[in-house]
Parts: C-alpha cells; sequence; structure tokens
C-alpha cells in the first residue's frame, strides 16, 4: 500500500501522524511496516536488516545522532573527524527563508533545508536568473515549518531535537555534461563499510546498483531498477577509508559521498535509509544485511 497516494497532501499526512503521536512506537513501527512491506515484522528474533533499522529507531539513543541528521551541524562532526577538506563550500546558513539575500548569492546554487531527508527538501538553481525568489521563499516556508517531521513520518528519534534551518551550497556540476551527479552510498556497520550502493540519473532515469568493497556487482537493487554497470573510481580506497572514519562511532550508518572531478566530496550521514522500509531485490539481500547488524 502507498498512503502517498491516498493522501496526497505531505501537509495533511503529517496532521495525521500529529494526531496518532500518542501511539507507542513500538505498536507505530509495526503497523507502518506491515502497511509498507506487506508483512509483519519479527521484532523478537529479528534477522532481517529493515526490522533491525525499526528496533534501532526505538531503542538506540546517541545524542551525536542529531548533531549528525542536520546538514548544518553534521559539518563540525565532519571536520572533527579530520576531514573538514571534503566538506562542500557553504554560501551562508539562515533561520528563516526570509534572510536570504539573493543578491550576494552566486549565478548557480542549492538550497537545502537542514532537517531534509531521502534527498528531498532540495532546491537546485542552476540559473538565478530565471528564478523568482519569492517563489522560492514560499516553498522553503512550507519545508521548514517543522522540526518533528522525520521523526513524526517515521518516529526517526535522531531528527527529534533537529533546528530547522536552510542552508546554501556550491552546486556540484557532474563530470559529464547533460548528466545527474552519482551518488555512493556506503553501509557501514561498527565502522566497517559492508558494500555501497550507487545512484545514477536521480533527476531523470534513477538507477541503482549495489557493489561489494572490491567493485563486484552484488546483483541487488532497492528503490530504483538496476542500470549499467559503472568502473571504480579510481579513488575508491580513498572514498572507503573516509567511510571508515565517519561511521565508527555508530552501529550502523550510511556514510554518503561524491566523486567530482576526483575529488571526494561529502554529502550526508544517514541512520535510517528508507526508514527502513526499503524492499531489497533479491529479498535475501536483507537478511545479508541483517547479519551485520549486531546492534539490535
Amino acid at each position: 500500500m502507498n498512503y502517498k497516494k491516498i493522501f496526497k497532501s505531505q501537509q495533511l499526512r503529517f496532521t495525521i501522524l500529529r494526531l496518532l503521536s500518542w501511539i507507542p512506537d513500538s505498536v507505530m513501527l509495526r503497523v507502518q511496516y506491515r502497511i509498507k512491506m506487506g508483512f509483519w515484522p519479527d521484532f523478537k528474533h529479528p534477522k532481517r536488516y529493515t526490522e533491525k533499522l525499526q528496533l534501532y529507531k526505538m531503542k538506540y539513543r546517541n545524542p551525536v545522532m542529531h548533531q549528525c541528521v542536520d546538514k548544518y551541524e553534521v559539518r563540525k562532526y565532519v571536520k572533527i573527524k579530520g576531514l573538514g577538506h571534503i566538506l562542500n563550500e557553504l554560501y551562508g546558513v539562515y533561520e528563516t527563508p526570509e534572510e536570504i539575500d539573493f543578491e550576494i548569492l552566486p549565478g548557480q546554487f542549492a538550497l537545502k533545508t537542514t532537517t531534509g531527508s531521502g534527498g528531498q527538501n532540495i532546491i537546485i538553481v542552476k540559473d538565478k536568473k530565471t528564478e523568482n525568489p519569492d517563489e522560492l521563499r514560499q516553498k522553503l516556508s512550507l519545508w521548514n515549518g517543522d522540526n518533528n517531521l522525520g521523526a513524526l513520518a517515521g518516529r526517526e528519534w535522531a531528527y527529534l531535537e533537529c533546528k530547522p534551518r536552510i542552508i546554501a551550497e556550491k552546486l556540484l556540476i557532474p563530470e559529464e555534461k547533460g548528466k545527474n551527479l552519482i551518488d555512493y552510498k556506503f553501509f557501514c556497520f561498527n565502522g566497517e563499510p559492508k558494500c555501497v550502493q550507487v545512484d545514477s540519473g536521480r533527476f531523470e532515469d534513477h538507477r541503482q546498483n549495489f557493489y561489494d568493497m572490491n567493485w563486484h556487482s552484488l546483483g541487488v537493487h532497492c528503490s530504483y531498477p538496476e542500470g549499467e554497470l559503472l568502473s571504480m573510481p579510481p579513488n575508491f580506497g580513498v572514498m572507503k577509508q573516509m567511510a571508515v572514519e565517519l561511521s565508527s562511532d555508530f552501529p550502523f550508518v550510511r556514510v554518503d559521498l561524491y566523486n567530482v572531478h576526483g575529488v571526494v566530496l561529502f554529502g550526508e550521514l544517514t541512520f535510517y535509509p528508507s526508514s527502513g522500509y526499503g524492499m531489497f531485490h533479491p529479498d535475501d539481500f536483507d537478511y545479508l544485511l541483517g547479519s551485520y547488524f549486531t546492534a539490535c
């Protein structure tokens, strides 16, 4: 069941979730899992990664996670890890959309809410001259009004303390003209990357492939169909080591990186990919990832 097709308004969906906030996480997540996955989870003897990720949301409480899910505050965490050089250029951070001075921003940039997840709440501006600042502010206002949306939607504890803000960053330009950036998403368990999800064509013909740490295709995909197999990046070993350093404090985190013109750049840290409702193809991969997940 895709509840977004039934309740098309995001504001309506979150209103309903607020009204249901009194329901315990253990009950709400069990019901959500059944609705989205099509079968009931086993929380007593979990073996699937998606089951353990629900327990991760319910039980694991590391206050550093609050910092790491915030797209502005996480920059401090990356610097503490000695990787400040992989941070994208920051043009500004704003409490409200009204604070944004579009006159001083460059011709191209990206606007993001600091509490957005799943690649959402991002505005790509390729030519400032063609944009209406008031329309951009209005869209950001809709996104930036509630700091508990992520927590409400999937009971994602790490987002509870986030302060909603907006950041403006340098727009990353793909190496190949007319193409979208490639995302490298490392699934790390206790500081050890086990596989990397590679997403291409995100805004056109989204494709997804999984590789092991030797860049062998695993023949797996999740939310999008498999695409053409890609060559291993020349600095893949460097990316793996960065994933190790950024994930070492947590039982599980997905470390998202970019690789632009041979330069590795930080994307984000994701503790609850797809809120734990991603359906892997083949299904056995859910169990394989679950075998690495020792926190729950």
